[in-house]
């Protein structure tokens, strides 16, 4: 199998990296320019940067693309790669609103490829461990799911990144930017899906300045600097949201890019009838165990000490941490794997477009009760 990556910003190169460590070849990468093809290519060490997605579809030695570009572009260019007959690995969100995304679904359908969308998080192995311990049913019945996850590099009205803007971004910033991994990451642990929410989001900067030259806050230019011009932000920087689940669960999350000190902090907390389980990104090689009746435990990620569930996704011994770059490599061993496989109709470990689906459904809902801030059932508008 060889890969091409589309995106040379932040995520396109991690993408590149954690593909080389998986054993895949990348033939190359697609920046906005043809110059900024040749600039990431020579820093990765790739033998070619290309001129252009078309010019990555006719390329005949390429079986699967990664898209790690603007939102705004991901129905297009997913649905143009499973139209050229290659597998996709999308970034998230899948598309800009739901008919986009619903349709991008039944395109992979009919096409016969693999179409994964990359929620890295769901490969952390304490993740895929609570997700075990749930499933067999360690923790009793899950009561309630709490967490957030925070940032702090929008703080300033002059950081700017073109996330938050709507006709680039979208409707929704923060809960589509970070919110989704959340979202997705507690279905997926939990097992059940989110039936509906309840959601008051918050534009802590109504206003920000945006550098006329196009620097962007983590571009290693000085964005307080130079020309800018004010942009009226729509996007939200913050929000809380309570959450039902599908077998009476209840839930709460909070997000926010504007939280000082947080660099990218996800946590969660799920309260179970037997145990509690709680688990925190930045110190990812830990899982804190609730009990009642006994001491409370810590599990530290061991492979010798996972279930077999959580246990191959992990690669090294215990007190050799794994950590974020890590995570990509086991999504794309598992979604190459799945493609070597050959059977389509597996139930996959990655996200697929149907998920990514999903998640653009739950932030339409989220948007729109926010709006009528009322109850709103994932599907309505």
């Amino acid at each position: 199998m060889t890969a091409a990556v589309v995106g040379t910003g932040f995520i396109g190169p991690v993408h590149v990296e954690a593909l080389l460590r998986s054993g895949v070849k990348v033939a190359g990468i697609v920046g906005s320019t043809p110059e900024k093809s040749l600039a990431s290519a020579k820093a990765l060490g790739l033998e070619r940067g290309y001129e252009s997605l078309d010019a990555v579809l006719a390329d005949t030695e390429v079986d699967v693309v990664h898209l790690a570009t603007p939102n705004r572009l991901h129905f297009a260019q997913a649905s143009a790669v499973l139209q050229a007959g290659k597998h996709v690995m999308c970034e998230k969100p899948l598309a800009m609103n739901s008919d986009e995304s619903a349709e991008l679904v039944k395109l992979a359908k009919v096409s016969g490829l693999a179409a994964g969308v990359a929620y890295n998080i769901r490969f952390y192995p304490l993740c895929r461990e609570a997700a075990h311990r749930i499933a067999s049913g360690m923790m009793g019945d899950t009561f309630h799911v709490n967490g957030s996850y925070v940032q702090d590099w929008l703080l300033k009205t002059t950081d700017f990144n073109w996330r938050v803007e709507t006709e680039v971004g979208g409707k929704l910033r923060a809960v589509a930017d970070i919110g989704t991994h959340w979202l997705d990451l507690v279905q997926f642990v939990v097992g059940q899906k989110i039936v509906a929410v309840c959601a008051d989001l918050q534009t802590v900067h109504p206003n920000r300045q945006k550098p006329v030259g196009g620097a962007e806050t983590y571009s290693g230019t000085d964005v307080s600097s130079g020309d800018v011009e004010t942009v009226a932000i729509t996007t939200e920087d913050a929000g809380c949201i309570l959450l039902k689940f599908a077998n009476g669960a209840r839930g709460s999350l909070y997000v926010s890019q504007t939280t000082a000190g947080r660099k990218n902090c996800l946590r969660f907390e799920i309260a179970g009838s037997q145990q509690s389980l709680s688990w925190n990104s930045e110190s990812p090689n830990s899982l804190w165990i609730g009990n009642r009746d006994r001491p409370n435990e810590s599990l530290i990620r061991d492979p010798a000490n996972l279930s077999e569930f959580a246990g191959r996704f992990s690669s090294y011994p215990g007190g050799h941490n794994e950590g974020f770059p890590d995570t990509f490599k086991q999504m794309f061993r598992a979604f190459y794997q799945y493609i070597s496989v050959g059977d389509f109709h597996a139930e996959p470990s990655f996200a697929t477009f149907d998920d990514g689906h999903r998640e653009v459904l739950l932030c339409e809902a989220i948007l729109a009760s926010h709006r009528k801030q009322c109850w709103t059932k994932i599907g309505e508008k």
